[in-house]
């Protein structure tokens, strides 16, 4: 094939279908001549052996233009070719050939009219292109003349003026722009003049205007530098409004206010506000503390600046304490008092918005806004308030549980106590919290302070009692415990019901709050240290008298107590009614009684002893405490508890108990006269009511330690147990209490005795104020105390009395006597026996040993009472055993024993003012059952249970002979058995 096709390449052939390209369009589509058209219609014919042909020719011959017509012949040649074979095949492609081009030509002849009609057609466009050329050059020579002419002279006239205008424009706008540039000087000063309004206004002017000419590119730096200073004024403004929180100023919070409004922020503002006022509570009690803990340690090397608050409230010293304490919540008190005063400034504000609005409802969308914005900043300052106090509250109670109170001095204490009190007051008033937080950590602190300081007392007390020589402690007769200095308190309030500590320091009404006195001006933690320099007034008489007139005539006419006033001449008031109470003596009918006390000459003086003034005095103390923090108010009123508990239990331990030794001028008589007192206890004269027996036993157990030395194997419970307790007192070695003369201690025990019955009138005093501050789930507590313990005081005067009448007469002597007398005698007698007259004797010798006493101490007239009381009894109860021991006795005996009562009985009331005289009838029963029969004898010795054993026993035996029998001896005697057995 390739040797085909280069023969074909040397001669010149190419294939038709590059002929055809080779071809120009018009010579490709070019009509056949008439010689070719007249050839090919000489040619026969048949259009259905032409179609065949044409049918027969194969496809890939009108596949597309790019077809290799010779090379794909070429391709097709056998492998041995034969001429023969290969004309057959050329004629047949001539075939097909001639009948393609017969149909082309067809197809020519047919088109050609069309062909024609085109033809012409394109030929007259061309003409037509040809004359608009033509015109269209002409008219543009016409422009360019008139445009030379006319037009560009006028309109370069129109193009300057227009030029004109557009540079006044520039020129205006760039003097805007100047006068852009020139803005930051004018902000700077008016931020220095803190006009933040104004800065804010021209401010947002000149951002306002900027955007104006933001074309320029100048602006856009200028734009950027007024952002930058809008930030900035916005900074500043922060700065100011943080000011506000510890010195707050009307006119510049105004100002404030109207710059963030401006800005339309005044909800940020109120937000801002809230974290400025949290961090001026935490700088200002960091700054305070740290002042003083580097003033204390003086070494400005240690860093205290980067300790913790709560661990710089530990470096503070006992000394700087308070100093410390009183700064922190005035500083407090000062950033307290501007978040008042700023609430208030927004009260006032919203109410001048709401009268402007009333009278201009013009701007509806305006007012909706403002309006919204007042509500939310009303609500975020009420919630802030508890918010606030909460931080302040946290920060106090840091600083007290910082430091151990438990060895403050009791006025520091108090001081401490008093100015967290005033601090809580003002929380109540500032957001109505009742300080639980400040309530707790002071509770905490008084408790562990309170504690150590009781027991501190209760040494003290147990001090001074077994130093306590039971001198009279000389005082004005007009003495009230109110005098007292720990009790000044108490004089700001006549109503227990009304705490001390809410009540304001001067003379305003009460409705005043805190906020409202201190609002423009002051501070109320500054007034703490005024109450100190109250002095006490002068309660002490000069050498136990009113003055030295009165001294000088003590001892001619009885003191009227005309200067003393009345309230105070009652055993005690009540605070609420202001009515003395009806079981209280009333000074009338002391004043009836005084030709009955010994020494009605003296002062008529309280009796107390420097002891029972201390224990007054820390029972005031201890109610200023209570008073000043409620929730210790049982703690403190138990330890007071204890403290009249402790002395009570000291009196009774001193003077109550019959263990000293009796003297005597042998032992024999000691032996019978401390048989005779235990005879005599046997019948109950002297021994102590059951109620102030199971007092005592309950002190002893509760409060008093008895052992002498701690048990090494006791347990921990056991170690804690008697650290609460106080060892028992002992008397002081000073006071004597064996000596007769001095009737066995008796001035000593008057002043003792009473001084706790007038310390129990002060507790008495004192109760509507205790049950004010008690809790009621604990006051059943308090109304025990008061009716098993201070009632029993006076109680205490019969056992302690007793032990000096038995002591005082001698009873011994008299049975003796007694028993030398014969009482069988035959004649009716009309002389008494000599027992009698010694017996009278030994009374007129008391009497006088009593009127010795009561010229160091007076005698009170329930005092004196007691003690004849108590000698009379003894006397009678005597007698009875005297007439018991008589062997023998007639009816003329018996007369003699009624003789000589009687007799006793009428030198007797010459001595004493008492009436009826004490157990007359107890003799005068026993002296007539002497007379009775057999029966009535049975029924009285039933009936009459007081008699002992033996002197009933006596009576049967000395009666037997005389009208009993022997039979009916027997039968009383057993009955008296059967009477006895029980007691056994």
């Amino acid at each position: 094939m390739q040797k085909i096709k280069s023969l074909m390449t040397r001669q010149g052939l190419r294939s038709p279908q590059e002929s055809v390209h080779d071809l120009s369009p018009i010579e490709s589509f070019r009509i056949p001549s008439k010689e070719e058209l007249r050839e090919l219609r000489e040619e026969p014919t048949d259009p259905q052996a032409q179609q065949e042909i044409i049918n027969s020719i194969e496809e890939v011959y009108f596949s597309n233009d790019s077809f290799d017509i010779v090379k794909y012949e070429l391709e097709r040649l056998p492998p041995v070719l034969s001429l023969q074979e290969l004309e057959e095949y050329r004629d047949k492609l001539k075939q097909q050939q001639a009948a393609v081009s017969k149909k082309v030509a067809d197809l020519i002849l047919e088109k050609q009219p069309a062909y024609v009609q085109e033809l012409e057609r394109v030929t007259s466009l061309q003409t037509g292109l040809q004359l608009a050329a033509v015109i269209c050059t002409n008219g543009r020579r016409h422009l360019n003349i008139a445009k030379e002419g006319f037009t560009q002279t006028s309109l370069g006239l129109l193009a300057n003026q227009r030029k004109r205008q557009l540079l006044i424009g520039l020129l205006k706008s760039l003097r805007t722009i100047k006068t852009l540039q020139r803005t930051d000087v004018r902000l700077s000063e008016m931020l220095e003049e803190e006009d933040y309004p104004g800065a804010i206004q021209l401010c947002l002017e000149c951002q306002k205007a900027a955007s104006t000419f933001k074309h320029y590119s100048c602006i856009s730096e200028l734009n950027s530098k007024l952002q930058d200073t809008l930030e900035q004024i916005e900074e500043q403004l922060d700065v100011a409004l943080s000011k506000i929180c510890k010195n707050f100023d009307i006119s510049h919070y105004t100002k404030v206010q109207q710059a963030y409004r401006l800005l339309g922020k005044t909800q940020t503002a109120m937000d801002q506000l809230h974290m400025h006022f949290t961090q001026a509570i935490h700088n200002t009690v960091f700054q305070v503390v740290l002042g003083y803990v580097e003033l204390c340690a003086g070494n400005t090397d240690t860093k205290f600046q980067k300790l913790q608050y709560k661990d710089l409230c530990t470096h503070i010293t006992s000394d700087s304490y308070i100093p410390c304490l009183a700064d922190l919540c005035k500083a407090l008190w000062e950033v307290m008092l501007s978040y008042y005063r700023t609430m208030q400034w927004h009260e006032n504000h919203d109410q001048d918005e709401a009268v402007a609005v009333s009278s201009d409802g013009s701007n509806v969308i305006g007012t909706e806004e403002n309006s919204f914005d007042r509500s939310y900043v009303k609500k975020k300052l009420e919630h802030g308030l508890s918010r606030i106090w909460q931080d302040v509250q946290l920060k106090v109670k840091t600083y007290l549980l910082g430091t151990d109170l438990s060895n403050f001095k009791y006025d520091d204490f108090i001081f401490v106590l008093d100015v967290t009190s005033r601090l809580m007051q003002v929380g109540e008033e500032f957001c109505g919290s009742k300080s639980e937080v400040l309530q707790e950590s002071i509770r905490k602190q008084s408790v562990n302070y309170f504690k150590t300081y009781h027991r501190t007392r209760l040494e003290e007390l147990r001090m001074f009692l077994e130093n306590e020589t039971w001198e009279l402690c000389p005082v004005k007769s007009s003495f009230s415990i109110l005098q007292l200095h720990e009790f000044k308190f108490m004089e700001q309030s006549r109503s227990p019901s009304v705490s001390p500590s809410k009540q304001p320091a001067s003379a305003i009404s009460t409705t005043v709050t805190l906020f409202e006195q201190y609002c423009n001006g002051g501070n109320p933690f500054e007034i703490q240290a005024d109450s100190k320099d109250d002095e006490t007034e002068d309660v002490l008489a000069s050498n136990g008298y009113e003055s030295d007139e009165q001294e000088k005539s003590a001892y001619q006419e009885y003191d009227s107590d005309s200067d003393v006033p009345e309230e105070l001449k009652r055993d005690y008031v009540d605070e609420q009614t202001g009515d003395a109470p009806v079981k209280s003596v009333s000074r009338e009918t002391l004043r009836s009684r005084k030709r009955s006390d010994y020494n009605l000459n003296k002062v008529n003086a309280p009796i107390l002893t420097n002891t029972t003034l201390n224990v007054i005095r820390l029972v005031g103390k201890y109610m200023q405490m209570m008073n000043i923090l409620k929730p210790i108010a049982f703690d403190v009123i138990h330890f007071m508890s204890q403290l009249f508990d402790y002395y009570l239990y000291a009196v009774y331990t001193f003077f109550g108990r019959n263990d000293t030794p009796i003297p005597s001028s042998s032992l024999s008589t000691s032996n019978r006269e401390q048989h005779s007192v235990r005879q005599f206890e046997s019948t109950g004269l002297g021994l102590s009511s059951s109620r102030l027996r199971t007092t005592l036993n309950r002190i002893q157990e509760s409060l008093i330690d008895l052992e002498v030395s701690a048990d090494p194997t006791g347990t921990l419970t056991a170690a804690e147990e008697r650290k609460e307790k106080v060892p028992s007192p002992h008397l002081s070695h000073l006071v004597v209490l064996t000596s007769g003369n001095s009737l066995y201690g008796l001035a000593e025990r008057v002043v003792a005795t009473e001084s706790l019955v007038f310390l129990a009138e002060q507790f008495e005093f004192l109760q509507p104020h205790l049950d004010a501050v008690m809790p009621a789930a604990k006051k059943p507590f308090l109304q025990q105390f008061y009716s098993q313990t201070v009632s029993t005081a006076s109680e205490l005067r019969k056992p302690v009395y007793w032990i000096v009448a038995a002591k005082a007469i001698d009873y011994e002597q008299m049975l003796l006597l007694m028993a030398n007398v014969k009482w069988d005698v035959k004649e009716i007698m009309s002389q008494h026996n000599i027992y009698v007259d010694a017996l009278l004797k030994e009374f007129e010798e008391f009497n006088r040993r009593l009127n010795e006493v009561s010229k160091r101490v007076r005698i009170p007239l329930p005092v004196s009472n007691i003690l004849w009381e108590h000698c009379i009894r003894l006397a009678n109860r005597t007698l009875v055993e005297g007439y018991a021991n008589v062997k023998k006795c007639s009816n003329e005996g018996r007369a003699l024993m009624q003789l000589d009562f009687q007799q006793f009985l009428m030198k007797l009331e010459k001595l004493t003012d008492i009436r009826p005289i004490p157990d007359k009838e107890f003799v005068e029963t026993y002296i007539k059952a002497y007379y009775l029969t057999e029966n009535d004898m049975e029924r009285w010795i039933k009936e009459h249970r007081e008699y002992s054993t033996k002197q009933l026993t006596n009576l049967v035996n000395v009666c037997l002979g005389s009208h009993i029998n022997k039979k009916a001896r027997q039968k009383l005697l057993a009955a008296i058995d059967d009477i006895d057995r029980p007691k056994r």
